[in-house]
């Protein structure tokens, strides 16, 4: 499991560790650990032209004792001062082997600064650390806005200058880096958008910094992880020791929501699933998955005639009005775990008691959906993902799965988890309705709402990749239904890894 920190529980723990270590020794391991990275990523470091953007904190001293050790190794290496201080230890070392300064008296339009942008092999990005909250100041702004154009490798220095390293959050100009080297252990701002897309490849160098680390806020879960918590039929298992799953989706306008929930269910694992909807959303879901128990449900109706379940998934496709209210409600009265997702998230923005049960609950919103619910505009919840995932979950007393660039999954009074896989390419329709069945076949199969919330999107993301053709390159188009395809496979390479 990969843990993270707000800053200050990263600085507590410095403190701690620096009160038993000569001065100055954790800042060299950071430096030795940076000039490494690097030298990785350059093609060969004699001749190489590095340059160092330098701010008045550690992190700028962490940029010249790790210039310093460049500039031994044959490269060419240029401190550009920002900040109004200089660490002096740091760039006496730059000094003494090789290294040259260079200040800002002409700000960054300077030719001279710009020109060492452009020319740089390698820009390292030391200007502001895990401290710096809200947006850049000048002449670190400018200094942001040249990096963005610059042709060489950018590599931050524990965090992109403009993220906040607690939080993610970027108001304004920011660092874009190719790599980001971290010291101690990942700062949560560094896994969760719109700070995570700046971060680029993430390297957590460890400087011993361990033993005094308290438990997490932010926590991201592996593979093995994953695996670990799957459920998986014994000897003795049937269809209905694996779990039924009960899905209360579409309508005459959205039948593909009910197709798409029943197939992620099906293919996530669950022992049986119950699907109650309108006759043609039942027609399709019996036509594609023979497998489901499906029943019609006339507008008035209710579920209690559909079956015995050990969780429902109710929303995707419902529609919004009394009918479906109506439906809704007796599904979520049910004494058994729910999931709730789009048109029963619109239904719960009406209606909050809708989410006031006893058993557990499980929301997907995307951050449209939740901030009907919480009266917040969407693109707040953008900007601050980590603050209103935690918010609803408290508020709401649901778990909280927000979808989007970086799902989160939050519960109150633990740490929220951040998903690791996925592909942009899951950002097209239908593939939240194929989420939403893969959940609520874990919530059937007895993992807790946090659970199954964490691996749905974990095993999501590795089949949204697979469908898209794997990470890195060679990337194509998906559609909803390539991703529940996968699932099996997905599944497959997890355990086998696990």
């Amino acid at each position: 499991m990969l843990t993270a920190y707000t800053s200050d529980e990263i600085r507590t723990a410095e403190r701690a560790l620096m009160a038993l270590l000569p001065e100055g020794t954790l800042m060299r391991r950071a430096a030795t650990a940076l000039a490494v990275a690097c030298v990785e990523a350059l093609p060969r470091v004699y001749g190489s032209r590095v340059v160092l953007l330098v701010g008045s904190g550690d992190n700028g001293g962490d940029a010249l004792y790790a210039g310093a050790l460049l500039a031994r190794r044959g490269a060419r290496v240029d401190a550009v001062l920002a900040g109004k201080r200089v660490h002096e230890d740091g760039l006496a070392e730059l000094t003494r082997a090789g290294g040259r300064r260079l200040g800002l008296s002409q700000g960054t339009s300077d030719p001279a600064v710009r020109a060492l942008v452009d020319r740089a092999d390698v820009l390292v990005d030391g200007l502001v650390g895990i401290g710096g909250t809200g947006a850049l100041r000048e002449p670190y702004a400018g200094l942001a806005r040249l990096a963005a154009g610059a042709p060489g490798v950018v590599v931050a220095v524990d965090v992109p200058s403009g993220v906040d390293a607690s939080t993610g959050e970027v108001e304004g100009d920011a660092v874009t880096a190719h790599l980001t080297v971290t010291f101690g252990a990942a700062k949560a701002g560094l896994l969760i958008d719109p700070g995570a897309s700046r971060v680029g490849a993430l390297r957590v160098a460890g400087i011993g910094l361990g033993p005094y680390l308290p438990e997490p806020g932010v926590v991201a879960l592996t593979g093995p992880d994953v695996a670990g918590r799957l459920p998986r039929p014994g000897a003795e298992s049937n269809k209905y020791r694996r779990g039924v799953i009960g899905v209360v989706a579409g309508s005459d306008r959205f039948t593909g929501a009910a197709v798409l929930a029943v197939a992620g269910a099906v293919r996530a694992g669950a022992g049986l699933v119950r699907f109650a909807g309108a006759a043609e959303p039942v027609r399709q879901v019996r036509a594609r998955w023979p497998e489901a128990v499906t029943a019609v449900v006339s507008p008035g109706e209710d579920v209690k005639d559909v079956g015995r379940v050990q969780a429902w998934v109710v929303g995707p496709g419902m529609g919004t009005d009394d009918d479906a209210h109506a439906l809704a409600a007796s599904a979520l009265a049910a004494g058994v775990p729910a999931l709730v997702d789009a048109d029963g998230l619109t239904l719960a923005a009406r209606d909050r008691s809708l989410l006031r049960r006893a058993a557990p609950t499980l929301i997907t919103p995307h951050t449209g959906e939740l901030g009907r619910l919480l009266g917040v505009p969407a693109d707040e919840i953008e900007a601050r993902r980590l603050y209103y995932a935690r918010r609803a979950a408290a508020e709401l007393g649901v778990t909280v799965l927000l979808k989007g660039s970086t799902t989160l999954v939050a519960e109150e009074g633990g740490p929220v988890r951040v998903n690791l896989t996925g592909t942009p390419w899951l950002a097209t329709g239908g593939t939240g309705d194929v989420l939403a069945g893969i959940a609520g076949a874990y919530l059937a199969g007895g993992l807790s709402a946090l659970d199954a919330a964490s691996c749905a999107a974990y095993v999501h993301g590795l089949a949204g990749r697979a469908a898209a053709g794997g990470p890195g390159g060679g990337e194509a188009p998906i559609a909803a239904l390539d991703i529940a395809r996968e699932l099996p496979g997905a599944i497959r390479s997890l355990v086998a890894g696990g």
